[in-house]
């Protein structure tokens, strides 16, 4: 178990940041898909990274999870997508996956007072150009947690 403590949103096809701005390829099938499924990529061919998918089927948008606040059961360096992905055994057989089911899936927390959430821009997308330096990374103020500040 894990809380969720820094993301990044991908606005669909116009944000040249996401992948979905290159149209519906087989990779992206998943970004069109229904909301609360899981878009697991693979980057520079090592690093699985995993999107939410989180507005209507066909409009292409999601978000990245970029680090989690390890709470049970979860062993490793959390604090960067593809670090997070391995310590919770996240790979491309999630590609598409309900997070709604059993195997993974994401709960609201009840008992969590509403956190402060810092707003930058996001990580590695310089080639995104008016995109790049939007503030589209969302992360817990403060929590030590988070990939950078």
């Amino acid at each position: 178990m894990a809380r969720i403590v820094e993301v990044e949103a991908y606005l669909g096809p116009s944000d040249l940041a996401a992948h979905s701005s290159k149209g519906l390829t087989p990779r992206t099938r998943a970004m069109f898909g229904p909301p609360g499924h899981a878009y697991v990529y693979l980057i520079y061919g090592m690093h699985h990274c995993m999107n939410v998918v989180t507005e209507p089927e066909g409009s292409g948008t999601g978000v990245l999870l970029r680090a989690v606040e390890p709470l049970a059961n979860v062993q490793g360096n959390t604090k960067g997508p593809g670090l997070l992905t391995r310590a919770l055994g996240i790979d491309l057989s999630h590609y598409g996956h309900d997070l709604c089911s059993d195997e993974l899936h994401l709960l609201a927390s009840e008992s969590d007072p509403a956190p402060e959430i810092v707003s930058r821009p996001r990580v590695g997308v310089a080639y995104a150009q008016e995109w790049a330096e939007k503030p589209l990374r969302f992360y817990i103020a403060g929590n030590p947690f988070i990939s950078r500040k």
